[in-house]
């Protein structure tokens, strides 16, 4: 048996399933052509086209991460061959940190605190309660029904939204394009969890941000793609005059690193952050492909991403 990594630290990913998989050998994207070639299985995290050919019995792909938009991008991704993505794998906790962070940076003013202390300006707020401070969810699968499960325990009302009817306990679920906009309608932060597929790229734009009530905020540490930059930069307003929105935090962007010339850099409503929101422990990760591999050579059925719907 043949596994074949494309990722970051190739070295630490093969010692890991070297030690997981001694009966296999174990190759990656950096070793000479030969060695590559007639794999059974992929590991993978954004590969090139080219890890693709002169593998004509591949058994199944392991998506190294949530995220599957770049691998089903890929050219020469075989048709028929079954892929797999990281379940939550750990991700979750630190995510819900992130989230619960940042709607407390807004709800308890730290935004405006951190104005104030460049104006050395002493200036305390009243507090607004939680209670008067509803959530918005975006997506309520592996991860952001945790996230919306913690922001509720904290105190907050949870607003959930899916494409399809979902219930978790003490938060209000919605789901399709009239539960999206009732959602958009009441609440003070809004966070976006969803996958990158077709139907979810540039789903918060100008018309739905407007949805939102003045002085909402955002948070976004699921996909760059899912908001329109250019859209809500303009309803940020500028350092004259804020505009619809209040303020934004940010860990994911259309591209990545974030260019230069963007001007969400120098936002002053904007907060940013390098794709670290949740990053994919490692060595629960390499057990899920273990996992997965040891499921296809017993015959077993896995839970494999639907192309088609692009999770």
């Amino acid at each position: 048996m043949r596994v074949l990594i494309h990722i970051d630290n190739l070295e630490k990913w093969r010692a890991a399933l070297t030690k997981r998989l001694p009966e296999a050998d174990i190759v990656t994207s950096s070793d000479p052509e030969e060695h590559r070639r007639h794999a059974d299985y992929l590991a993978v995290w954004k590969p090139p086209s080219w890890l693709f050919e002169n593998q004509p019995g591949l058994k199944g792909i392991v998506n190294l991460g949530a995220g599957v938009d770049a691998l089903l991008a890929t050219p020469k991704l075989p048709e028929n061959v079954p892929i797999v993505k990281l379940r939550d794998a750990g991700m979750a906790p630190p995510m819900a940190d992130y989230v619960l962070y940042g709607v407390l940076h807004f709800q308890r003013d730290f935004d405006r605190y951190l104005g104030d202390e460049s104006e050395q300006r002493w200036q305390p707020r009243e507090i607004v309660e939680k209670s008067d401070w509803p959530v918005g969810v975006l997506g309520l699968g592996a991860i952001g029904s945790q996230v919306a499960k913690r922001l509720a325990e904290s105190g907050f009302p949870v607003h959930g939204w899916s494409r399809n009817p979902k219930s978790l306990k003490n938060v209000t679920c919605h789901h399709g394009e009239v539960g999206l906009e009732d959602i958009l309608k009441q609440v003070r932060t809004l966070v976006t969890l969803l996958p990158d597929t077709p139907r979810t790229r540039g789903l918060i734009d100008a018309e739905r941000l407007a949805l939102l009530p003045r002085g909402a905020t955002l948070i976004n540490p699921g996909r760059g793609a899912l908001v329109d930059e250019t859209a809500l930069v303009e309803a940020l307003g500028n350092s004259e005059q804020e505009g619809h929105l209040r303020g934004a935090l940010l860990d994911v962007f259309e591209t990545e690193p974030l260019p230069e010339d963007s001007p969400l850099w120098r936002h002053p409503r904007v907060r940013l952050t390098p794709h670290m929101s949740a990053p994919t422990p490692f060595e629960a990760a390499a057990d899920q492909v273990v996992e997965a591999i040891h499921s296809w050579e017993a015959g077993e059925t896995l839970a494999t991403v639907d192309r088609r719907s692009g999770y």
